[in-house]
């Protein structure tokens, strides 16, 4: 620890209690229609296409506005940022709740992530400038990543009673009155901060991260949806063209919008990608799994929430065991055993029948929870301590987009592969039920539609056509549990390699010749 550093006064925890309020509602945001999707179907009849756009395009938008958004913040004040964003996202939430279409609610969910990228760098680059002392930041950092875990987590059980009490609008309307209280209070207990090395922002850098971010995760979205593959494949050659480009721009550029250098510093690229590889592998588990509970245990919104409250709560403990045990254990170490206990949650899927109890269900996801929350804590302490405090605002925000893409690319990967192998082992079996054409397409489209199918069939054939959809949903379930298990093994292992060594007294940015220096421009 560096015994300089100043200590955190007793107004900055109230700071980071008031910072915490935008983190868990941004990140509620990302899984709160998770429950409220066979509503939503009800209303708006959505395509399959159009609801994975409803719960992806948030963390779409987000992920590709971070950076920019990060770079703004730094120029003109970070606390600004905040609540500039916190307008913004009241005012989409707002639009969400008034949608009659579903492209208005996908909409309202681009709009809700435009304000999400304005609001999340500067929770996490405060808290850095807030908290000196390595000590005090690594349990401030515990604070922050519980907070966004349990937003992950609580996010379907929120929706789940709201949606039950009232309705799937409401979902939008309670992100109001908090980001009300965060204008009020916000100006008072937050201090401002910018960056001092940061005179303009390159637009051109803007352009070409946004271009690069949503071309890559609509590839992927198109590639693994089994559509469009034209189109995706199209959308891969321009999302990576943008990507490799801004890289070199951000490298020739005297003051660049995201520091790129950053990532050869071992411990910094090692909690960043490991961070990614988590959550993907967690909000996949989480979409499959909660509709689990719902669409084929037959459970009600608040039913369903009410077994995911074990998940809630290791979350929001996990972040804090890991803190006490690199007391005595590499944080390597300590993060490494986490992803490898989620993984143990994920292979639990392969137990899944169209009748296990809920409890299956609530342990798999509680096991994934603890082992995810645990190195996501240690992790971003671990990014935000490679870096001098002016450049906190970087480092959050690659934090945070590697956070928002593991978001994204969790729905659309792993998302994919749940609908594609639900749609192959729904459209093998119906054949034999010589349904008419339109009947087939729609059951095999999504669980939901399948459950609206079997209802207008009735009889035995309605009968066979639930039978079917709930055993092809339960086996996509168990093989996309295989893949998350597979991808937390492999995050395990490269947390192992590039982390060892890093020590939790240890104040990594002290050590400049850790942190890259720019090259001469020419």
């Amino acid at each position: 620890m560096n015994d300089t550093a100043p200590k955190a006064t007793a107004a900055s925890w109230i700071g980071l209690a008031v910072l915490v309020l935008p983190l868990l509602l941004i990140t509620i945001d990302g899984t709160v229609l998770i429950l409220g999707l066979p509503a939503i179907s009800g209303e708006l009849s959505p395509t399959g296409v159009e609801q994975l756009w409803m719960v992806d395009v948030y963390s779409l938008v987000l992920a590709g506005l971070l950076v920019a958004m990060s770079a703004v913040g730094d120029r003109f004040g970070r606390r600004r940022n905040l609540l500039i964003g916190s307008v913004v996202f009241a005012i989409a939430s707002a639009a969400g709740a008034l949608a009659t279409e579903p492209w208005m609610l996908i909409g309202a969910r681009a709009l809700l992530g435009v304000g999400g990228a304005i609001m999340m760098p500067s929770t996490l680059s405060l808290v850095r400038n807030m908290f000196l002392d390595r000590q005090q930041r690594r349990y401030a950092m515990a604070v922050w990543g519980a907070m966004a875990s349990v937003g992950a987590a609580v996010g379907p059980i929120v929706g789940g009673w709201v949606i039950e009490t009232f309705s799937w609008q409401a979902a939008f309307l309670m992100n109001i009155p908090v980001m009300l209280l965060l204008l009020l209070l916000g100006p008072f207990l937050l201090p401002e901060s910018r960056n001092p090395e940061l005179h303009r922002i390159d637009l051109l850098s803007v352009v070409l991260s946004l271009v690069g971010m949503i071309g890559v995760v609509y590839a992927i979205k198109s590639l693994t949806g089994g559509k469009d593959t034209a189109l995706g494949i199209a959308a891969l050659v321009v999302g990576v063209t943008a990507v490799a480009a801004f890289i070199r721009r951000q490298l020739r550029l005297p003051t660049p919008l995201m520091e790129v250098r950053l990532f050869k510093v071992r411990y910094f690229r090692g909690a960043v990608i490991a961070d990614l590889l988590s959550i993907f592998a967690m909000v996949g588990a989480l979409v499959a799994l909660v509709q689990h509970l719902q669409l084929v245990l037959g459970l009600g919104p608040l039913q369903a929430s009410l077994w995911l409250l074990p998940q809630a709560i290791v979350a929001a403990t996990a972040g804090f065991v890991a803190a006490s045990l690199v007391r005595r254990i590499l944080p390597a170490y300590v993060i490494t055993a986490g992803l490898l206990i989620a993984a143990t949650g994920f292979l639990l899927t392969i137990f899944l029948t169209p009748t296990s109890s809920p409890a299956l269900t609530a342990t798999s996801l509680a096991l994934v929870s603890l082992g995810a929350g645990m190195g996501l804590g240690l992790s971003n302490d671990i990014i935000m301590s490679s870096v001098k405090p002016e450049r906190a605002g970087q480092a959050a925000a690659t934090s945070e987009t590697a956070y928002e893409l593991g978001t994204t690319l969790g729905t659309a990967v792993l998302g994919g592969v749940l609908v594609a192998w639900y749609t192959k082992g729904v459209s093998a079996d119906t054949d034999a039920l010589q349904l008419p054409a339109a009947l087939a397409e729609r059951a095999s489209s999504t669980m939901a539609e399948a459950l609206l199918v079997a209802g207008e069939v009735g009889g035995s054939t309605g009968a066979s056509i639930l039978r079917i959809a709930e055993g092809a949903f339960t086996e996509a379930i168990t093989v996309t549990g295989i893949a998350g298990a597979g991808i937390m093994v492999l995050a395990a292992l490269w947390a192992l390699v590039t982390l060892r060594g890093a020590a939790a007294n240890q104040d990594l940015a002290a050590d400049h010749a850790q942190e890259p220096e720019h090259e001469p421009r020419h």
